[in-house]
């Protein structure tokens, strides 16, 4: 059974950290990434990681703030997240690719995906 399961979400002050969790089972992947959106935008890109060389993807806005990195079990993947903003609120939701042709930033390339998990984060 596939499976996408995100834990971490919640509610934070501005300046606060938070960490989310991505555990996949039932399927092999390429590259996981997470994706988030916001109340009245349009999904975008957060982050991503080759399990190839653990190579990892930023967006602008999250860059030297949140790392993605290798769980301790295979298939998973957290993102910590720190000096949160008021702007990061959003749903957040982790995605796998399973086929290798994926392009990190683009949603459409990404093949199996989670529930999603919220995180607000107040000013």
């Amino acid at each position: 059974q596939v499976q996408l399961v995100e834990l971490g979400g919640g509610l934070v002050q501005a300046g606060d950290p938070l960490r989310l969790s991505c555990a996949a089972s039932g399927f092999s992947s390429y590259a996981m990434g997470w994706f988030r959106q916001a109340p009245g935008k349009e999904r975008e890109f957060v982050a991503a990681i080759w399990w190839r060389d653990d190579r990892t993807y930023y967006a602008d806005s999250v860059k030297g703030r949140f790392t993605i990195s290798r769980g301790h079990a295979g298939n998973t993947n957290y993102l910590q997240m720190n000096n949160l903003k008021p702007e990061d609120t959003a749903v957040y939701y982790c995605a796998a690719d399973i086929d290798g042709s994926w392009s990190y930033g683009s949603s459409g390339t990404y093949d199996y995906w989670g529930q999603g998990t919220r995180v607000t984060v107040s000013s």
